[in-house]
């Protein structure tokens, strides 16, 4: 393959961003105090009267319900986890989540979400509250099938449940784990600050952005915005997706960043009957592995892959059943995995933290199964569950969570427990048995 040369790209794949990091700055400043200012006059006028409450009792049952431009939740947790020595400590959980997606002018959007978590017993250090800036960035649409978006943005791309080799700006994104649903892990994480930009046409897209570096390290400081773990370094990505029939949708990634060469990423989706979906996805290239990227070992680049791809069928009444398989050659096969559990521990260890930040997988392949049934016995009542399994060493991860739904009250509890020899990968898990109960209020 030729190397294709664009306008503002150097040889090497790298973006000039140094102009640009001082104006990214502002703006997501600015988009912030937009967001929170625009969200004010909306907060107070919603807010219930006792004359509003006398007009809504006396109101026909089919008056249309008013759509906000803000919403969030309040969520308490209460649980208990069990060490692998047997050691129980009681944990509780506060969060305070909050969306805005508001018009500030024609043709512009402030959109915000942070979260914020308070947790006992603390979880980084004397830190007890971690504060998750999710999104924070203005959005200007220059016409029906031009949009522009400048500040911090989440931008999650896979279509695998589990593991999403595409998933490219997952790495360090996570600063408060609250639950091993996947689901949570990928909204509930930092953005990336970055300029964005969408083309729309008739069955297809096209989007590019850019994300400087802004910062060298992460923070654990609670409300820090934590630029550093998301903008550590210059990055780049261009996707394309094309309706080539009813059922067939693919899209195509290249991404960049200084750190290694530029990744090919692949997404496809496709119907197998009325109640079956396959799916796969796949990202490939010139890297180094794992071992060395977390820095034990020295490699030079070579070609690696990651995969994921599985099936979803759907029954008539709303189960939702997923099997999936996951691939990474960058990570450790069996032998290695092993060599490095009888190791040095601070080797050991060293992988494990660079692999959880990374979210990547530490061996080679994984299976999952995952199940949501909603309105399962009763109505407004959800069971989910997963499964997920190692293939290199036999560990594994069971986690369940029943939810029911009120109109404006969420009540649920999970379990997880997690299984496997001491320095396997879910064996070595420092919660071993895990329960809690959360009720969440809307507002």
């Amino acid at each position: 393959m030729h190397a294709v040369s664009r306008p503002g790209l150097t040889p090497s794949g790298s973006f000039p961003f140094g102009y640009l990091r001082v104006h990214l700055k502002a703006l997501v400043l600015l988009g912030l105090g937009l967001a929170w200012l625009g969200a004010l006059p909306a907060a107070l006028a919603d807010e219930p009267s006792d004359l509003d409450a006398l007009e809504l009792a006396d109101a026909p049952l089919t008056a249309t319900q008013v759509v906000r431009d803000w919403q969030g939740f309040t969520e308490v947790a209460l649980g208990q986890f069990t060490a692998p020595n047997g050691r129980v400590t009681s944990n509780q959980r506060l969060s305070l989540d909050f969306q805005l997606d508001r018009s500030i002018a024609r043709r512009w959007r402030a959109v915000l979400a942070d979260r914020l978590d308070v947790k006992w017993p603390p979880q980084y250090g004397d830190e007890n509250r971690i504060n998750t800036l999710k999104e924070a960035y203005i959005s200007w649409q220059a016409s029906d099938e031009h949009l522009l978006d400048i500040g911090r943005v989440n931008v999650r791309n896979g279509v695998a449940m589990g593991y999403n080799p595409t998933d490219y700006f997952r790495s360090g994104a996570v600063r408060s784990v609250v639950s091993s649903d996947p689901g949570s892990l990928k909204k509930n994480r930092l953005g990336s600050v970055m300029l964005r930009g969408q083309t729309l046409w008739n069955g297809g897209s096209l989007t590019a952005l850019v994300s400087p570096k802004m910062a060298e390290q992460a923070s654990t400081s609670a409300f820090s915005p934590d630029y550093g773990a998301t903008n550590n370094q210059n990055r780049w990505l261009l996707s394309v997706s094309q309706r080539l029939t009813d059922k067939i949708t693919p899209q195509w990634l290249l991404y960049g960043e200084e750190r290694q060469p530029v990744q090919l990423g692949m997404n496809l989706t496709t119907l197998a009957g009325d109640a079956t979906v396959l799916f796969a996805e796949w990202s490939g290239g010139q890297s180094r592995s794992q071992l060395s990227q977390a820095g034990l070992v020295l490699e030079d680049d070579r070609f690696h892959q990651r995969a994921a791809a599985g099936v979803t069928y759907t029954a008539s009444n709303k189960l939702s059943v997923t099997l999936e398989y996951a691939y990474n050659d960058a990570a450790l096969h069996g032998d290695q995995w092993d060599a490095l559990q009888r190791g040095s521990p601070l080797a050991y260890g060293r992988y494990r933290l660079w692999t959880q930040a990374a979210q990547e997988l530490p061996t080679r392949d994984m299976l999952g199964l995952y199940a949501n049934w909603q309105d399962a016995i009763v109505p407004h009542l959800d069971l989910s569950a997963m499964v997920r399994a190692n293939r290199a060493d036999n560990s594994r991860t069971h986690w369940l969570e029943a939810r029911y739904h009120w109109s404006h009250t969420d009540l649920a509890l999970q379990w997880q427990v997690n299984s496997g020899s001491p320095l396997s990968d879910f064996g070595a898990v420092p919660q071993q048995r895990i329960w809690q109960v959360l009720l969440r209020q809307y507002f």
